[in-house]
């Protein structure tokens, strides 16, 4: 046991006790393709596609809908529209304290295993700014849920904590109890089923309101399952990057993992870094075709690792995650971020940060052709107001793909 607790504490450095079994690089890479479904696109239900990729970036509200756009074969965006509305799949501020769409069954689990992490982020130094304790949240919380047992405007929510707490602290009591508090984001219509202005309802309880400090420990067993499922291997590091919980916690989880259930196994990644995963999970050969995609912004195949070089190259990477946090819509070429893309007047611009081979530019302009007829019907100038990135980029190859006629 000695020895086991050495290797796990030490995963992040490729010691002597790491494991034998090795992946490339190239492995590595499909792995994570094949199970966030964009080796193939797969006929899924879109309940099914998002529980296997575990959660759909979603900051803004069209990239959930380009995201599994990327990832099913014959997605329908009213499949989406119908989960949305009736909470099949729901939006809530979950790992790394940013919106994502979960399928409804695992909300309750994935915010047990971010409770520590909410609670120090949403409930500390800004909280207190407003005169707040965070006594005074966990206090709040419950009658705000109740509140909140219909859907709730911002401005509404807002009101209910000045009649609480006066003018002065309602704005940082928002700032943190919007977060913290256990909300769901509600459908409002629009092209993309949420619109600038978000509504908010109480989630659904199966248990008591998650209070302090602690994680739900079993919870957090279960979020780096499902982890490693849909992103997998990884190493400790990638883990702490997707959750954003801290690396001991994550480090006693997989010990849980391993010594009493024998649900993880231990991979030497291309540098000598320990990786997990889940044994007998999906590791395509390192020559398996990876078609060209045109990836929403945040897509979370993009954010979901602490070494991005899986999927972006290191020289791309401020290119394409900009300092404010912003991820640009990216080309994906032969399984590695080869540029942008944006629409334009009658199609979509595609700019390639090296030269492509008349084959992918070929892939790239059926994937634009697509998309074009997708955005037509919903936002063909999806993504707007992000265009002022463009100006920034350095001289590269830009094709215009016009709209298939």
């Amino acid at each position: 046991m000695r020895e086991r607790r050495g290797a796990l504490a030490s995963a992040e450095r490729g010691t002597a006790q790491s494991p034998t079994m090795s992946i490339t690089a190239r492995e590595l890479n499909r792995a994570t393709l094949g199970r966030q479904l964009l080796l193939e696109r797969e006929r899924l239900d879109v309940a099914d596609a998002v529980r296997r990729v575990v959660a759909l970036q979603a900051q803004s509200a069209a990239s959930p809908y380009l995201a599994l756009w990327n990832r099913l074969a014959g997605f329908a965006p009213a499949e989406l529209d119908a989960a949305f509305a009736g909470r099949t799949i729901v939006k809530a501020t979950l790992m790394r304290i940013t919106l994502h769409a979960v399928h409804a069954d695992d909300h309750h689990v994935f915010r047990g295993a971010m409770q520590s992490t909410l609670y120090a982020s949403r409930l500390g130094a800004r909280f207190a700014a407003a005169g707040l304790t965070p006594a005074d949240g966990e206090e709040l919380v419950p009658h705000l849920l109740e509140f909140a047992g219909r859907p709730r405007t911002a401005a509404e929510m807002q009101a209910w904590l000045e009649e609480r707490l006066g003018v002065e602290k309602k704005a940082g009591a928002w700032w943190g109890l919007r977060a913290y508090a256990p909300l769901l984001h509600v459908a409002t219509g629009g092209p993309w089923s949420f619109g600038h202005h978000p509504s908010y309802a109480a989630a659904p309880r199966t248990g008591p309101v998650p209070t302090g400090r602690e994680a739900d420990q079993e919870a957090l067993r279960t979020l780096l399952l499902r982890y490693l499922a849909g992103f997998g291997p990884a190493s400790v590091a990638d883990m702490a990057q997707f959750t954003m919980v801290r690396r001991t916690s994550i480090r006693q989880a997989l010990r849980t993992l391993h010594e009493s259930h024998g649900a993880v196994e231990e991979l030497r990644g291309p540098d000598g870094t320990v990786l997990f995963d889940l044994p007998g999970a999906p590791r395509p050969p390192a020559d398996t075709p990876a078609p060209p995609r045109l990836m929403a912004m945040w897509d979370s195949v993009l954010l979901a690792h602490a070494d991005r070089s899986r999927v972006i190259p290191p020289a791309y990477r401020p290119l394409v995650i900009r300092n404010n946090g912003d991820v640009l819509p990216t080309l994906l070429v032969d399984g590695q971020v080869a540029g942008v893309w944006r629409p334009v007047e009658g199609g979509i611009e595609a700019t390639a940060f090296h030269e492509l081979s008349p084959g992918a530019w070929d892939g790239l302009a059926a994937e634009a052709h697509a998309l074009t007829a997708l955005l037509a019907e919903r936002d063909p100038r999806v993504y707007g107001r992000y265009g002022h990135w463009w100006a920034k980029l350095p001289d590269a190859q830009v094709r215009r793909i016009p709209t298939a006629r």
